[in-house]
C-alpha cells in the first residue's frame, strides 16, 4: 500500500481540502498528514487522514517513508509559510525518495513566475490527476 504524505501549515485548510479530495477517490493508499502546528494537524485529521502528527521531527520521519508528498510549494522552501517550514523540514522533503506534488500557490513572499493565481480547487484537481497516474502505475507493477 502506498503512503501519501500531506503537509500543511497555518490552519491546514489546503491540506484539509487535499485529504477530503483524496478520500473521495478511494485510492488504496494510507494518508498521513503532518501539520506544522496543531491547528493544521487537527484540520487534516478531521478531514479523514489515516494518521496525523505535528512538527519538524514528524516531517523528517514521515518524508523518509512516503511514496508521494503533496502540499503547497512552500513546503520545500526554508522559512516559508510565515516561518512555519524550518530549513530541516524543507531539506527532509526535498531529499525524500517520494514523488513531490507541489501546488504552485503565490503566497508568503514566494511567487512562481508564469503561474497565475489559480483557484485552489483547480490546483487540487490537478494534483489528484497526478496521484491517479502514480497510483495506477503502481497497481500495474504489482499485478
Amino acid at each position: 500500500m502506498q503512503i501519501i504524505l500531506v503537509i500543511d501549515a497555518q490552519g491546514g485548510g489546503i491540506g484539509k481540502q487535499i485529504i477530503q479530495s483524496l478520500k473521495k477517490k478511494e485510492y488504496p493508499v494510507r494518508i498521513t498528514a503532518v501539520g506544522t502546528n496543531t491547528a493544521a494537524t487537527m484540520a487534516m485529521l478531521n478531514a479523514g487522514a489515516d494518521i496525523a502528527v505535528t512538527g519538524e521531527n514528524a516531517v523528517k520521519v514521515n518524508a523518509r517513508n512516503a511514496d508521494i508528498i503533496i502540499g503547497p510549494i512552500g513546503i520545500v522552501i526554508a522559512n516559508s509559510l510565515y516561518g512555519e517550514i524550518t530549513p530541516e523540514m524543507a531539506l527532509a522533503i526535498a531529499q525524500s525518495r517520494a514523488v513531490r506534488i507541489l501546488l504552485p500557490i503565490n503566497r508568503c513572499e514566494n511567487i512562481i513566475a508564469g503561474v497565475e493565481n489559480l483557484n485552489l480547487s483547480y490546483l487540487i484537481d490537478k494534483a489528484l490527476e497526478e496521484v491517479s497516474k502514480l497510483v495506477d502505475t503502481e497497481k500495474r507493477l504489482y499485478l
